[in-house]
């Protein structure tokens, strides 16, 4: 991890959660894994300090732990995941865009808060909405309750994994760490709960001499404490989901760029059908046949089935080659070819990076090498059809910029 990248994750942390976890979180990331009394000597931290720091840090998926054979535990902090800290706005506003401003605020408590039940997510999201309404109105439990459930069923929210009953059960020695699991069947299957109730807003009222919202106090008595109708089964936003999202997003704009409206929209209803079924890091979707993805494309739009079997094989035979035919029953089997579709767009982006930086001329030239992968100096000339000294000095500048690299070659 360059010195760069351990900065921005030292200002993340520091921002969000305060110097004592970044103290911690950025010597994980410097040092690699540690057990517990190695980090509090080695960062100078009590041990209670450290602890609390690491539940702050596990509790936003940004430490993992993992137990030794000699019953050791070590911690070791997710670099990637304390940087995607950044995209937290977008994902934010993906959630609005998706499901209005009950989703966008649902998926921020959970970034907020790294895990929560979805009773706590409702309830907290029903006060803060029933708050932003006109007097006597206010939010229903059951409607952000179905929001919730459009998340899950999309995936953008999933289960964490949790402690199996048997191991809370055994007479024997605790462990020393509890080992999570999770079954996939299970980590997008939402609990039938019945949140009955409404949004409240807070008011000054509400709060006694000493400044503490009359709501809190009852919890701090055992005896008032209602049983939590979800307790331990926990929530956390799906980031990989978004970033597929993401993903698509760019895929159906290069489309549109490239052909027309229509054709991404085709390309746009096949990434829907097949976003729950594709992994993300599939390299392609599920085959889809001409008439499946006839009877998925959006109500109103008129076109008829022998279109839509011309426009598949106009997109099929495109040189970019984004959608393949896999197969011809059903009307013809197709399928995005994602890991083809990102090379293209990652190519675009790198030329078009070139272009505004060195001019048209050197852009050529960057494309015919990536087209050819191996060129000598004078093949750049003659294909690119541009002077030696104006070539030469183009290839130099690319060279001292790391856009290409000089191989030599064994005679």
């Amino acid at each position: 991890m360059t010195q760069a990248e351990i900065k921005l994750c030292s200002l993340l942390l520091q921002e969000h959660f305060g110097e004592i976890v970044e103290k911690i979180g950025v010597h994980l990331i410097r040092t690699g894994s540690q057990p517990l009394r190695v980090i509090a000597h080695d960062t100078g931290t009590s041990l209670d300090q450290v602890k609390k720091a690491l539940c702050v840090l596990i509790q936003h998926n940004l430490v993992i732990y993992q137990v030794h054979k000699r019953g050791v535990v070590e911690y070791e902090a997710q670099c990637s995941r304390v940087l995607r800290m950044l995209r937290y706005p977008r994902y934010i506003y993906t959630a609005k865009t998706l499901y209005s401003d009950t989703g966008e605020l649902i998926v921020e408590e959970l970034l907020l808060n790294g895990k929560m039940t979805m009773s706590a997510v409702v309830k907290k999201v029903a006060d803060r909405l029933t708050e932003t309404m006109e007097d006597g109105k206010t939010m229903d439990y059951a409607e952000v309750s179905n929001t919730f459930v459009r998340l899950a069923d999309t995936h953008f929210v999933q289960r964490c994994p949790f402690v199996p009953a048997t191991e809370n059960s055994d007479p024997g020695p605790p462990p020393p760490a509890p080992t999570l699991v999770i079954n996939e069947k299970d980590m997008y299957l939402v609990p039938k709960l019945s949140l009955i109730g409404k949004g409240k807003r807070r008011r000054s009222s509400d709060e006694d001499a000493t400044g503490e919202p009359k709501a809190k106090r009852p919890k701090h008595t055992a005896d008032n404490k209602e049983p939590i109708p979800d307790d331990g089964i926990y929530w956390q936003a799906n980031l990989d989901r978004f970033h597929q999202h993401f993903r698509d997003q760019g895929i159906v704009s290069a489309v549109a760029n490239r052909m027309d409206q229509t054709s991404s929209e085709i390309v746009r209803t096949m990434l829907r059908m097949s976003e729950i079924t594709t992994p993300s890091n599939a390299p392609f979707t599920q085959p889809l046949s001409s008439n499946e993805i006839f009877r998925s494309l959006p109500v109103g739009y008129n076109i008829s089935k022998q279109v839509l079997d011309q426009y598949l094989t106009l997109l099929a035979d495109d040189p970019l080659e984004f959608v393949g035919k896999s197969g011809d029953s059903g009307g013809g089997m197709y399928v995005i070819n994602l890991h083809k579709a990102l090379g293209s767009l990652a190519t675009a982006t790198l030329e078009s990076v070139v272009q505004e930086r060195f001019g048209s001329r050197c852009a050529r030239i960057f494309r015919l090498v990536l087209q050819k992968k191996h060129l000598e100096q004078k093949q750049v000339e003659d294909f690119a059809m541009i002077p030696a000294k104006e070539a030469k000095d183009m290839l130099y500048k690319m060279l001292s910029e790391n856009f290409i690299s000089l191989q030599v070659g064994c005679q």
